[in-house]
This record gives structure tokens, C-alpha cells and sequence, in this order.
């Protein structure tokens, strides 16, 4: 009796085995994300075709998101935030309602992810302990879609994603242009990258001054924003949605006023502690020929660029912030 029962369990165990997806079943060998900091940017890929970018905020320092090829391996909704025990959903919650996890640096999952947060306007900057941060809708939308084991390849490039899709061993769809920014995402204060220098560039096609052409949604952008809305009957909250693109970009011309001798044309971004890129290693170089101590010219602006630009700014009797805007510029 007890061999009979003993098969019949070997019986089902063989079956319900035969019957359960393995865990690769389960996985995603057709999606890929990318995470670009240079650009701080989020790609999203399924069956080998580009679906959406997303701007992201990264690591405040370079070394805090860490870089290399990871895996999606566990989602969550609504995590509680431990550290200062803040329930999971509440609106001070800075992972947000949507958490994505990593298995980054021998941790699985409960240290680095992909999550919403309760400041908006970090993303698109250099702001987070490590994780990467989204707006809470696109988060949401990208938790729907996602699965476990996607991989995640995290990097600082200047190349395109179809290129490090490639470099890490990914076949996608062949194009060989950048893949552009999703042209739908909602911009607001904080945002960065290609879709905000192409808002600016009309911006101030339409009169509409956002003091500068450099990719980051600023003050200045902001209330460029506002006062279109404000005179498009829109609502004027700042934040560039369909509505405000449709109407922005059916705007028609007009020619730009003259910059005043006392008002030049900003031609440099704003760069700060955080800020990353070409114009970091030009301003590197320039206070290096100046004879200010950098030891490393790589495109970071860290706290030894910080200590240097202070000093220039000091030695030149500007105002000493360590925020390189038209005057710091103009003087170096």
C-alpha cells in the first residue's frame, strides 16, 4: 500500500514539474533595457524593436549606480521605505509605487532598482543613492510591460543605444541613428537631454526666452513654459504635456529680439557638481591651462572640479558658488 501511494506522489510531482514554467520560461529573452547616465536616459526594448525612452535621474556620484550587464529579478508594488519606516504607497515615499529590482554588485534585488519617487523634479539629474529613479506613471507603465530576468545593460556612453545594445552582445533592429527620445514624454523642472534642447529651440522660435539652449530644464525654460501657456489659455503649471507640445510646435515663428551688449547669448550650459559630458571636459581643460589642479580631465564634474571653478571664481571676484553660468564661462 505504501509503494502504491509513493507512486501515485512520484506520479503528480513528475507531472506538476512537467506542467510549471522554469524560471527561463518565465523570463524575458526578447526585452532589454538600457541605461545611459551621460544622458540619463532609459531605453526600453521588446523583440529586438525600440519602444520608448524614458529620462531617469542616476546615482549623485558617478560610482553610486553601479555599470554593467544585470537582470530584472524581482518586482514590487507599493514597497514600504524601511530606513525611515514609510509605508508602502504613501505619498512621501521616496521609491515610489513601483519597484523594479537588481541584481547589481552580488545583491539581489532589495539594494539597486529601477523605482518611482516623490520628487518629480529630480529626474533627469544626478540625485539618487544609487538606484534609478522614473516618473511614476512611466514607471508603472514600464512594470506592466517588464519581466523577470530582462536584462539591464547600465552604462555612461556617448553612443547610441542600438551601439551598446551591440557592444554587450544584443542583435536589435539595425538602425544605425541614436534612438531619439520619446517625443510623447511629459517634460517639466529637472528634465534633460535632446527633448528639452528641442522645446527650448522652439521656445524661443515662438518669442518665448528660455535664456539658453543647453538641454536642461531649468528656471528659466520654466517660466518660458508658463508664460506660453498663460498666453494659450492653457493651463499654466509648467509642465509640457500633449497639450502644450501640440500648441507649441503648431506655434508659428518669430524672429528672435537681439541680445542686448549687456545680455549676450548664453552659447555654454549651466554646469554644477553632478553635471557630466563634453562641456565638463572643456571647462576641465580650460581651468587646467589656467593653472587650477585637475588632476583628471573626464567629463565629470566632481568635487575637485567644484574646489577648482571656487577658486577660479574667487581669484576673478565672482560670485563663489561653484556654478558655471555665462559670467564664470565668459571669464575662463
Amino acid at each position: 500500500m505504501f509503494k502504491k501511494i509513493m507512486g501515485v506522489i512520484l506520479i503528480a510531482v513528475i507531472f506538476f514539474a512537467w506542467q510549471m514554467p522554469s524560471a527561463s520560461a518565465s523570463s524575458s529573452a526578447n526585452q532589454l533595457i538600457i541605461i545611459n547616465k551621460t544622458e540619463n536616459q532609459l531605453a526600453f526594448y521588446e523583440n529586438n524593436k525600440h519602444v520608448k525612452t524614458f529620462h531617469v535621474a542616476t546615482g549623485r556620484s558617478a560610482s553610486l549606480t553601479p555599470e554593467g550587464s544585470f537582470k530584472i529579478v524581482n518586482k514590487i508594488t507599493n514597497r514600504p521605505y524601511y530606513k525611515d519606516n514609510i509605508p508602502g504607497g504613501h505619498k512621501d515615499n521616496p521609491l515610489g509605487n513601483r519597484w523594479l529590482g537588481l541584481n547589481a554588485n552580488g545583491t539581489w534585488g532589495t539594494t539597486y532598482a529601477i523605482h518611482g519617487n516623490n520628487n518629480a523634479s529630480s529626474i533627469g539629474t544626478y540625485a539618487s543613492a544609487g538606484c534609478v529613479r522614473m516618473h511614476n506613471d512611466e514607471v508603472k507603465w514600464l512594470y506592466d510591460k517588464v519581466k523577470i530576468n530582462t536584462p539591464v545593460v547600465i552604462v555612461s556612453s556617448n553612443k547610441s543605444f542600438n551601439t551598446i545594445a551591440k557592444d554587450n552582445g544584443y542583435t536589435l533592429d539595425g538602425k544605425k541613428s541614436a534612438v531619439p527620445v520619446n517625443t510623447t514624454a511629459t517634460l517639466r523642472r529637472g528634465s534633460k537631454g535632446a527633448s528639452v534642447t528641442e522645446l527650448q529651440k522652439q521656445l524661443n522660435k515662438a518669442g518665448y526666452n528660455t535664456k539658453g539652449v543647453d538641454g536642461n530644464f531649468g528656471p528659466a525654460t520654466e517660466a518660458a513654459v508658463k508664460k506660453f501657456q498663460k498666453d494659450k489659455k492653457l493651463t499654466s503649471d509648467g509642465i509640457v504635456g500633449t497639450k502644450t507640445r501640440n500648441a507649441l510646435f503648431n506655434q508659428k515663428s518669430v524672429s528672435p529680439a537681439k541680445p542686448s551688449p549687456s545680455s549676450p547669448a548664453i552659447s555654454q550650459p549651466t554646469l554644477r557638481q553632478g553635471s557630466r559630458g563634453a562641456a565638463v571636459t572643456e571647462l576641465q581643460k580650460k581651468l587646467k591651462s589656467n593653472g587650477y589642479k585637475i588632476t583628471s580631465i573626464d567629463g565629470v564634474f566632481g568635487p575637485e572640479t567644484n574646489s577648482a571653478i571656487r577658486k577660479f571664481q574667487r581669484d576673478k571676484k565672482l560670485t563663489v558658488d561653484g556654478v558655471v553660468g555665462p559670467k564664470t564661462w565668459k571669464a575662463l
